[in-house]
């Protein structure tokens, strides 16, 4: 009988809690699904061991000192930690964790960074020449102090490279613990273990951090705030700029220069990016034909789901299908 896969899950004082329980419970879900013997095997690692106080409060008990772990390392989890800025969080990079991860990361089999740990990869010198993301609070941190790094912001989560991932956060640990599971175990139990989970959906790496109303700052003006949720709500009628303008009282001229200005992009640039996520989860999650999806979505037509999808993701319904779709569970909307 093989040995189970070794994961060892990085915890210092004040390191995010989910960061480091979400995955753990993935893995141990992962075991309980397939039975018989673990194939995992979770154990924390901190500096000298002992007891660490998480940001939430709650204290972990380590399994054993990042001196003790050894090489045998299937997976390297690194989580992170933030403190508040005077501009928002800020991610901490531990000198002393960082130097032992640029030490046992080639020895490991695979290194995955959760949410802000791509912060301490980026200083170990892992994730030069590489695409990588975090958290989209310190994204901006990340790129600035580590300009050899490609940050991108939107994914989920990442493969860099065969052995190298970074995921956003932070419940987008869960997701990118999926990810591990599918390529260890298969799909089907990924899955399985993302119903226990009861998540609506296993999300995809590609996928990004936010939908459509997420991505835009709440407006000054609550008139506006409402009309995105009743625009989301409505995504088949008519939505054309001067259908909107009609229905908030404004001449079409003065409601596009409002609505640009509160939310920073045109009427129908908003309402397309609406209808192509829609489409985007009509894609991953059902068997609908492209004609459907897009008469779903509100685009209309399969030529106008072409343009819309080029235009914004740079690829076509069908390519996005393929990459994205999930294989258990699809039907018809």
């Amino acid at each position: 009988m093989s040995a189970p896969h070794r994961v060892v899950v990085v915890v210092f004082p004040d390191v995010d809690l989910l960061d480091v329980t979400g995955p753990a419970e993935v893995f141990s879900l992962a075991n309980r699904e397939v039975g018989g013997a673990p194939r995992y095997e979770v154990r924390l690692a901190g500096p000298g061991g002992g007891v660490v106080r998480t940001s939430a409060g709650v204290r972990l008990v380590t399994d054993l000192a990042l001196e003790d772990v050894g090489a045998a390392v299937d997976t390297l989890l690194v989580p992170g930690a933030v403190e508040a800025g005077p501009e928002g969080p800020v991610a901490v990079v531990d000198p002393g964790i960082v130097a032992w991860v640029r030490e046992t990361a080639p020895c490991a089999g695979r290194i995955a960074s959760v949410c802000v740990g791509a912060h301490v990869l980026a200083e170990a010198g892992l994730l030069d020449g590489l695409t990588a993301t975090t958290h989209w609070s310190t994204a901006a941190q990340l790129a600035a102090d580590y300009p050899s790094v490609n940050v991108d912001a939107d994914p989920i989560f990442v493969r860099s490279s065969g052995r190298v991932w970074t995921g956003a956060g932070i419940s987008a640990c869960l997701d990118l613990a999926l990810a591990l599971v599918a390529e260890d175990l298969g799909e089907e139990v990924a899955l399985a273990v993302a119903r226990n989970l009861v998540l609506y959906l296993k999300r995809q790496g590609g996928q990004s951090q936010f939908s459509v109303p997420l991505s835009r700052p709440a407006s000054s003006r609550r008139d506006i705030d409402e009309l995105r949720l009743w625009i989301s709500e409505r995504l088949a009628e008519d939505l054309s700029t001067a259908e909107l303008a009609s229905r908030m009282g404004l001449s079409e001229r003065h409601f596009a220069r409002v609505f640009r200005q509160e939310t920073g992009v045109s009427p129908a640039a908003y309402v397309e990016a609406a209808r192509v996520e829609v489409a985007r989860r009509l894609l991953e999650s059902t068997d609908a034909s492209l004609a459907a999806v897009a008469v779903a979505s509100g685009l209309g037509s399969v030529e106008t789901l072409h343009r819309a999808f080029r235009k914004q993701l740079a690829t076509t319904p069908a390519a996005y299908r393929r990459r994205f779709r999930t294989t258990a569970g699809a039907s018809r909307p």
